[in-house]
Formats: structure tokens, sequence, C-alpha cells
């Protein structure tokens, strides 16, 4: 069986990992993107305001790792979102309808007790490289 290929995607334009982990792991075509805070990447601090901020900020970092790999939002097929409060579900959303605006990816969310540097929120994904036909318009 041929050997897959294992490569680490990581972009200046993001935050830097703060542990022991990368920003994102390519595995054939699949890429598995670190959980991302709404930090902003120049100074390493959490953005000011709540979980609509950060969400944005997180998904600005998440779209930049794409970015680095070649792909926009529009590859990502599945997200975890983290948050400390569900009452910011709504909050959430709103701002992660900007980010993806049809063909949703699948997605899980979750309360937590408490998330790194005090963060409202955590957004993690896993994205396909390459062009993704919708199946509801591929020719069968």
């Amino acid at each position: 069986m041929a050997a897959l290929m294992k490569k680490i995607i990581s972009t200046a334009r993001a935050p830097a990992a703060m542990g022991p982990y990368s920003q994102a792991v390519l595995v054939d075509r699949t890429m598995y993107i670190a959980g991302q805070l709404g930090m902003d990447p120049s100074s390493g601090q959490l953005v000011p305001g709540g979980a609509k901020e950060q969400t944005h900020q997180a998904l600005q970092n998440i779209g930049e790792i794409l970015k680095a790999a070649g792909c926009d939002s529009s590859n990502v097929v599945k997200t975890t979102v983290l948050m400390t409060d569900m009452k910011d579900f709504n909050d959430i959303n709103e701002v992660y309808k900007q980010f993806f605006k049809c063909n949703f990816p699948a997605r899980a969310a979750y309360q937590v007790v408490a998330l790194p540097k005090g963060a409202c929120v955590e957004i993690e994904a896993i994205a396909i490289l390459g062009p993704l036909q919708d199946a509801s318009q591929a020719k069968i």
C-alpha cells in the first residue's frame, strides 16, 4: 500500500500555534485545521468585543489558513464550534453565515467550560483541497 503524504500548512497571516500543534495538517486532499480563536495574528491577543467579534476573527484566521493551502471556505466540509456560553449561539450563527454563504458544511457546536486565553469562541475545520462539485448539480 502506498504511503499518503502529510504536509504541515502554516501562514503568518493567522495566529501562531500556542502549543505543540500545527495550524493545519494536510493528508492527501484532506486538511485538518486546528481550532482558531478570535485572535489578531499581529498582536497575538483576542480581538476586543465578545462572541461576534471573536467569531469573525476566528473565521478570518481559518480563511487565511485555507488560502495558504490554495482553497477557500467552499472547500470546508465540517466545522466544530466551541463556545463558553450557549446564549451566544445566534450571534455566532449570524457571523458564521457571512463566511459560509451556501452549501453549508456539516457542523457540531458545543458549550464548554473554558477556552484558552479566556476566549468566547473556538472554531476548527476540515476541508478538502481541489475543486468540489455539488452533487445536486452533477449529471449522474
